[in-house]
């Protein structure tokens, strides 16, 4: 099966079939007024892959990632997801599916809830603990996905209380409860600081590694946050695809500068990327 890394629209495995895949996009292109969010894009997700989308500020990754978790329709083209199209099914049932970590999502988890029950209540499909009474079970898979993460510490403390960090550790905890057939992680790593940012990296990595894993996109504006064991990458500017493919073929200077429109020196160790602008000369 070929990988294209090349410009944008150019058939993302249009020749395979939907059902085979978590996500797969045909023409699509999302418009609000006469600005374009997103346009003619194709893309395809497999369930064994883990992508990276990365672009800068005002690129569409996000827009992306909102049509990939079945909260926003395509203003043209087709999406289909987990053998759904989009527009043709109940798009709460398919949410169910899905396990969604964004900024969105961190403004809407009410200050005074307990952190366990932040986890737990995904299983219930809602956001803050009413009269719902949760089992040891589904307490004991909470607590097991915080220790994953890192905070299981931290499960009874309230989520307003939390760092970012730990907000962002708390709500991919979440993502995982319901034992998502494709997990979407917005910008994970944004602000935190270095040993909060490594530490995640490398427990996402893990996740990556994991084949009982789900389908995984990360979106990032940076290479430093690719975690070791994803396999594919997906870049973005102004809405359209600069490159997509295996991550060893896409992730080259020539396509990174391209995507940031400015000369940039990438640099590789071991499974970890790092980017800078180049020196100039004189």
């Amino acid at each position: 099966m070929e990988h294209c890394a090349g410009e944008a629209s150019t058939g993302a495995r249009a020749d395979v079939e939907n059902e085979d895949l978590v996500i797969h996009m045909q023409g699509v292109s999302v418009r609000r007024g006469k600005t374009t969010l997103v346009g003619d894009v194709d893309w395809s997700v497999e369930l064994d892959e883990r992508w990276v989308v990365l672009g800068p500020n005002g690129a569409g990754k996000t827009t992306l990632l909102r049509l990939a978790g079945a909260e926003l329709h395509p203003t043209k083209g087709k999406v289909h997801l987990l053998g759904e199209r989009i527009g043709r099914t109940d798009m709460s049932e398919l949410k169910t599916r899905i396990g969604l970590s964004s900024a969105a999502l961190n403004g809407r988890v009410p200050a005074e809830e307990k952190v366990v029950d932040v986890v737990v209540s995904a299983g219930y499909a809602v956001l803050g603990r009413w009269r719902e009474e949760y089992g040891k079970l589904d307490i004991g898979r909470a607590k097991e996905l915080l220790a994953t993460m890192g905070i299981e510490h931290l499960s009874d403390r309230t989520y307003g209380t939390l760092s970012e960090g730990e907000r962002k550790r708390t709500l991919i905890s979440r993502a995982l409860m319901t034992d998502p057939e494709m997990l979407l992680l917005d910008e994970p790593a944004a602000g935190l600081d270095l040993g909060g940012r490594e530490d995640l990296v490398a427990r996402l990595s893990e996740l990556a590694l994991d084949p009982d894993a789900p389908a995984t996109v990360l979106v990032t504006h940076h290479v430093e946050e690719i975690p070791p064991g994803f396999t594919h990458g997906l870049l973005l500017r102004d809405g359209g695809i600069v490159a997509q493919g295996l991550l060893a073929d896409v992730l080259t200077e020539e396509n990174l500068s391209k995507t940031f429109d400015q000369p940039l020196e990438l640099q590789r160790s071991g499974d970890r990327y790092f980017a800078r602008r180049k020196a100039t000369e004189g």
